[in-house]
């Protein structure tokens, strides 16, 4: 990929907002692309191989599993979103997983040793990254919250707000959404079965709250849904 896409994208990442020509080139030299298909994944590396990744284009999402097969989808990633080494210590979670939810999903990619040296030499990156970090640690905060407090509609009503907002298209009243995500990719986010996501559904559909098919979701109540 030239340095010329590599710019594009990296423009819309808002970690390096309000960076200067220098700056973006200088990193340009460090990123690598990687575009990855549908399912596809990444394994993250250790040591002096670790890595940090961003999303260009395309979704992610980031599970972790245990040893009996069963699989926790701890985040779902859009453009912008950092995953990998983010404690920047060469020590990535070795139980952790990113896969790519939509195809021609463009991901870049630095050693962390490498972006080390251009945080202390560029105080606007690392404030950047302190406040990204930090919204990270938050939205888990809320999800601790959301399993502690609220039942398992709630929670799916909260999941589609919430990816409503971040990745909805508003038609007059309706927001659509496009459909990358299964009943158990979902389910495995919310902490309950596919057997229930399946049946929310169908609740939330034959209440007119929403409209869905493989494809797209359509969400028919601005009350509810805003």
């Amino acid at each position: 990929m030239s340095d010329e896409m590599k710019l594009y994208y990296l423009r819309n990442i808002c970690l390096f907002e309000m960076l200067n020509e220098t700056c973006f080139r200088e990193l340009c030299q460090l990123l690598r692309i990687r575009t990855l298909y549908r399912g596809e994944t990444i394994n993250y590396d250790n040591g002096d191989a670790s890595k940090i990744y961003f999303v260009l284009k395309g979704k992610v999402k980031i599970t972790e599993g245990d040893d009996s097969g069963n699989e926790l989808v701890k985040e779902l990633l859009t453009e912008g979103e950092l995953f990998g080494d983010l404690s920047l210590d060469g020590n990535a979670c070795d139980d952790e997983l990113a896969e790519a939810l939509t195809s021609n999903t463009i991901i870049g990619y630095c050693n962390v040793t490498d972006f080390r040296t251009l945080m202390q030499s560029n105080s606007t990156i690392a404030l950047n990254y302190a406040k990204k970090v930090n919204n990270k640690l938050r939205r888990l905060e809320s999800r601790h919250a959301d399993l502690v407090f609220r039942d398992a509609k709630s929670r799916l009503i909260r999941f589609i707000k919430n990816w409503a907002s971040v990745d909805g298209n508003r038609i007059g009243d309706k927001i659509i959404l496009n459909n990358y995500l299964t009943h158990s990719e979902i389910a495995a986010f919310i902490s309950t079965s596919r057997q229930s996501v399946n049946v929310l559904f169908n609740e939330l559909r034959d209440s007119g709250f929403l409209h869905y098919n493989r494809k797209k979701i359509e969400l028919t109540d601005p009350v509810i849904w805003n």
